[in-house]
C-alpha cells in the first residue's frame, strides 16, 4: 500500500495492517512521487526548477521536495475538474452517494497507512492523526447521505399557477488548506462540495503536502470521475493563480486572517462564493461551581491538541478567583506529565511542532510574555528527545502562563502553539466583557454546574463554536465556523449546503398571460 506514496522507503513495502501495527517509524520515509494530482493521476510539475524542501517534523530531516505549479498546471486542473463537474453534476445523488460512501470505505480500510503518514508530515501524535481520519472518513460518509436528500420547494400560486425551486451546483470549486489538519480539511471541503454535485481543485499547505493527494486516490479508486478531486500544490503564487481563475466559483479557504482577506479580495474580482474560517483567540471561562477536574481536562483539550496548532483553541482561560489556585495547581500537574517525543509512538501525547521557523516564533511569545510580567509556571522550552535521531525535531514543553492580564500580548494574540494563557475574574458580567473584547470570534466555552448560566452565557458571547462543559469537540454534524474576523460561512453540518450550491427558482404559469400593454 505505501508504494503508492513513496517509490523509496528505507524499509520494505509491508501488506495491509492494523493500528496495533507499527509500518512505519520517524526518520524512515523518503517521498520521491509527484504530489500533484490532476486528470485522473499524480503529474509532475513544470516548475521543478523551483522546488521547495519538505520537512518531517519529529526529526527535522528533508522529507521530498515540493514541485509548486504555475499557470499551466493551474488551468490543466481546473479544466479537469470543469469536464469531471459536467458528467458528476447530471448524476442523482444516489449515485454521488454510492461513490462517496465507496471513498469512506477506502479510508477506513486505510486507516492506518494514512493516518502514519500525516504523522510524519506534520508531526502531531499517531493516537490524534487516527481521529483525524476518522474525522475525515465520518465527514465523506454525512455528506454521502445529504447528497440523496438535495430537493427544491414547490409553491402553489393563484389560478394554478405554481413556483419551485432547484437546488443546483456552483461548478469547480477551490479548497485551499491547512497545515494543522492536511488530511481531514481536504475531506471537509470536498465532501460537502461533492455531494452538492461540484468538482475541485484542492491547494494542500506548502509545508503538509503529502495526504491531499491520498485522498485524490481515494475518490479515484471509489469510481469518481476523472478530474473530479484534484491536488495542486504552491504557496501564495499558486493559490493567487486559483482565486483568480475564471473558471473558478466558490472559494473556501483554511488559515490565517491576513490571508483570508487576501483571498476574500480576490475572489471579490470574479464575485466568486467565499467560505473563510480563520484564527481565533477564544475564551474558556471556568466558574467557581464546575467539576474541577473536567474543567482542568477541557483546559488541557482546549490548549494542547495538534501541539497547540488548532484554530479554535481556548487559549484565554478565565478562571474564577475562588478556585484559581486549586485549578493551577492541578493544571500545571497534568501538564507536566504531558509525554513529549516520537509521535508515531502510542505512548506519545504530544509531538513536534510543524517546523523550526514555527517553533521559534511560539518560544517568542514565552520571551515576551516573561516580558511583560507573566510568570511561567511550566513549561515553553525547546524540548530535546533522548532518541538520537529526533535531536533535529521541532519539540517544545507544553507552557501555562500565569498572572496574566488582558493587555498582554499572549492573550490578545493568536500564538498557535502550546500556550495557556491563565487570567483570574471575578463576576460573570465582567468576565463576559472580557472574554468578547476580541476581533477574533472562532469559539468559547464556559464549564459551570449551573445549566441556567451555562445558556445564559453561551447566549452572550460572541463566537461561531460555542462549548458547555467540555472543549474542541467537532462531530461531522454539527457547523463550524465564526463571528467577527474568524471567518464566513460554515463547515460541517446541514447549512454548508447552502454554502457549495445556488437555488434557482422557476415560475409556471398555468393560464394566459394577463398583458398591460
Amino acid at each position: 500500500m505505501l508504494h503508492r506514496l513513496a517509490t523509496s522507503l528505507r524499509r520494505p513495502a509491508v501488506p495491509p495492517f492494523s493500528a496495533a501495527v507499527r509500518c512505519l517509524s520517524s526518520g524512515s520515509v523518503d517521498i520521491t512521487v509527484p504530489l500533484n494530482f490532476w486528470a485522473g493521476t499524480r503529474q509532475t510539475s513544470q516548475e521543478k526548477c523551483n522546488t521547495e524542501k519538505v520537512y518531517e517534523p519529529a526529526t527535522g530531516r528533508v522529507l521530498c521536495h515540493l514541485e509548486p505549479c504555475g499557470a499551466a498546471e493551474v488551468n490543466q486542473a481546473v479544466e479537469t475538474a470543469k469536464s469531471a463537474f459536467g458528467h458528476w453534476s447530471k448524476m442523482s445523488g444516489m449515485e454521488r452517494a454510492k461513490i462517496m460512501i465507496e471513498a469512506a470505505h477506502i479510508i477506513e480500510s486505510r486507516r492506518e497507512e494514512i493516518a502514519e503518514i500525516e504523522v510524519v508530515n506534520n508531526g502531531k501524535s499517531i493516537t490524534e492523526s487516527r481521529l483525524d481520519v476518522d474525522s475525515a472518513r465520518l465527514c465523506i460518509e454525512y455528506y454521502a447521505a445529504l447528497a440523496t436528500t438535495l430537493a427544491g420547494q414547490h409553491v402553489q400560486l393563484p389560478g394554478g399557477s405554481f413556483a419551485y425551486t432547484r437546488r443546483e451546483p456552483l461548478g469547480v470549486c477551490v479548497g485551499i488548506g491547512a497545515w494543522n489538519y492536511p488530511f481531514q480539511i481536504a475531506a471537509w471541503k470536498s465532501a460537502p462540495a461533492l455531494a452538492c454535485g461540484n468538482s475541485m481543485v484542492f491547494k494542500p499547505s506548502p509545508v503538509t503536502p503529502v495526504t491531499a493527494v491520498l485522498l485524490a486516490e481515494v475518490y479515484a479508486k471509489a469510481g469518481a470521475p476523472e478530474g473530479l478531486y484534484n491536488v495542486v500544490q504552491g504557496g501564495q503564487e499558486t493559490g493567487s493563480l486559483l482565486c483568480h481563475h475564471p473558471d473558478v466559483a466558490k472559494v473556501s479557504f483554511t488559515g490565517s486572517v491576513p490571508t483570508g482577506k487576501k483571498i476574500m479580495e480576490m475572489a471579490s474580482q470574479g464575485v466568486k462564493y467565499v467560505t473563510l474560517e480563520l484564527g481565533g483567540k477564544s475564551p474558556l471561562l471556568i466558574f467557581q461551581d464546575s467539576d474541577l477536574e473536567n474543567a482542568v481536562s477541557g483546559a488541557l483539550m482546549a490548549n494542547f491538541l495538534s501541539q497547540g496548532q488548532v484554530c479554535s483553541n481556548g487559549t484565554r482561560v478565565f478562571v474564577h478567583k475562588d478556585v484559581l489556585p486549586e485549578f493551577v495547581e492541578e493544571v500545571v500537574k497534568r501538564t507536566r506529565a504531558i509525554e513529549i517525543g516520537d509521535p508515531l509512538l502510542e505512548s506519545t501525547r504530544m509531538g513536534a511542532l510543524v517546523s523550526m521557523s514555527h517553533l521559534e516564533r511560539v518560544l517568542s511569545f514565552v520571551d515576551q510574555a516573561k516580558k511583560e510580567g507573566a510568570t511561567v509556571l511550566c513549561g515553553g522550552e525547546p524540548f530535546v528527545p533522548s532518541d538520537p535521531k529526533l535531536k533535529g525535531g521541532y519539540y517544545m514543553t507544553p507552557c501555562v502562563l500565569g498572572n496574566c492580564t488582558d493587555e498582554m500580548t499572549c492573550v490578545k494574540e493568536e500564538i498557535f502553539g502550546p500556550v495557556m494563557s491563565v487570567l483570574s475574574f471575578e463576576s460573570e458580567e465582567e468576565v463576559l466583557l472580557r472574554a468578547n473584547d476580541s476581533p477574533l470570534g472562532l469559539a468559547a466555552g464556559v464549564f459551570t454546574r449551573d445549566v441556567k448560566r451555562a445558556h445564559r452565557v453561551v447566549e452572550h458571547l460572541k463566537a461561531g463554536s460555542c462549548f458547555i462543559n467540555n472543549y474542541n469537540i467537532t462531530p461531522v454534524e454539527v457547523p463550524f465556523g465564526g463571528f467577527k474576523m474568524s471567518g464566513i460561512g460554515r463547515e460541517n453540518g446541514k447549512v454548508t449546503i447552502e454554502h457549495y450550491s445556488q437555488l434557482k427558482s422557476v415560475y409556471v404559469e398555468m393560464g394566459d398571460v394577463d398583458s398591460l400593454f
